[in-house]
């Protein structure tokens, strides 16, 4: 099994110094403000809706009893909030779609390729 390709935050910000041609410093802060007010806005409880994107919510979570795997002694599992992403239709589309999977195709092999120049 092939080791899929990760877009990291670094990626990000590159991806935004190519496109915009700004100073690298600038596209990090662009880059960090984005995440940081999403951050924000779910710490807050607050809705986020990236049309074509997708949004961003929290949800909460009951409390349990669970169990420590290595005793197996009950635990108490508080409630919590987790983070909740749901994909808008346009993206699960277009992750299902033709042109999708020649890209995913695309950047695999070029991965391997990548993989095997580095490892030979």
């Amino acid at each position: 099994m092939t080791k899929q390709p990760t877009l990291t935050k670094a990626d990000l910000i590159e991806e935004v110094l190519k496109v915009t041609e700004l100073p690298r410093k600038e596209s990090e802060t662009i880059v960090e403000t984005i995440f940081d007010s999403i951050i924000e806005a779910i710490q807050k409880g607050e809705k986020i809706e990236i049309r074509g994107f997708g949004s961003f919510r929290t949800r909460q979570r009951k409390g349990r009893v669970g169990r420590n795997p290595k005793t197996g002694e009950k635990v108490e599992v508080p409630a919590k909030r987790i983070p909740f992403f749901k994909p808008s239709k346009e993206l699960k589309d277009f992750v299902n779609s033709d042109e999708a999977a020649a890209m995913t195709s695309a950047a695999e092999t070029a991965a391997a390729s990548s993989s095997n120049s580095t490892h030979s």
